[in-house]
């Protein structure tokens, strides 16, 4: 399977509602390779990013399921718990859920992971001046 990076930026709400009424008034152009995908913290990047929750990307990678039904039998994680954790996923553009006739096929659109972060935020305070 061929790797899928995607650029992950970590920064506060209130920076993040900054930045995207800079970019909406037209006073802030995103650089070109910035991350597309931003999380409030390390901890709520971690949450979504588990260690478990990157073995399921693994399976979901290599197994290629079907289904909810055909994961939750490979996994050994309840349906409710898969169905919640894939849509958070989903949220954040890592996976896809692919709605076939009545079954749910999870498709994963991201396979590698960097993560942009630091005092000098891409957009911040400093950036407005």
């Amino acid at each position: 399977m061929p790797r899928k990076v995607l650029k992950i930026g970590i920064m506060s709400r209130e920076d993040y509602k900054r930045r995207t009424l800079a970019i909406v008034r037209g006073q802030y152009t995103p650089r070109k390779g910035e991350p597309k995908v931003w999380f409030e913290s390390l901890k709520s990047m971690a949450q979504v990013l588990s260690n478990e929750n990157q073995e399921l990307l693994r399976v979901i990678n290599e197994r290629e399921p079907a289904s909810l039904k055909e994961l939750e039998i490979v996994t050994g994680r309840k349906r409710s718990n898969l169905s919640r954790t894939l849509r958070t996923m989903e949220r954040y553009g890592i996976v896809d859920l692919i709605r076939e006739n009545r079954a749910v096929r999870p498709m994963v659109k991201a396979t590698d992971f960097k993560v942009e972060f630091g005092l000098n935020v891409p957009f911040g305070p400093q950036a407005q001046g």
